[in-house]
């Protein structure tokens, strides 16, 4: 899909705009139903099913599959929701940026020290 808008690009970055929201529907919606345990212990018995149930695309399914953030983003998804899946498995949002800048958590959470004084 061509974008639309008009936004200068930003090296390496995905912008979410109406377009990726939109490509990203299912998976985020998805993601947004890891609020309730049960769909957490159900995606866990069955990963497969579970994004079959909410009709993922084969790059979405793939990127769940990978455990990779940075194709999530590319897939449609929305950090907010994404940080509900990264959740099941103990990740928190410094990891989601440690894997986004390609650093270790150790290096991100120093890199955000620093970026504060």
């Amino acid at each position: 899909m061509a974008s639309t808008h008009s936004l200068p690009a930003i090296a390496g970055t995905t912008l979410f705009d109406g377009e990726q929201a939109q490509k990203g529907y299912a998976l985020n919606k998805m993601c947004f139903s890891f609020n309730s345990a049960d769909n957490r212990a159900e995606f866990q018995q069955d990963e497969e099913a579970y994004m079959r149930k909410f009709s993922l695309t084969e790059p979405q399914a793939a990127a769940i599959r990978a455990r990779n953030v940075l194709q999530l983003i590319a897939a449609g998804g929305n950090a907010y929701y994404l940080a509900k899946f990264a959740g099941i498995f103990g990740l928190d949002m410094q990891d989601i940026g440690a894997q986004q800048t390609g650093l270790t958590k150790d290096e991100f959470k120093a890199r955000l020290v620093a970026a504060g004084k």
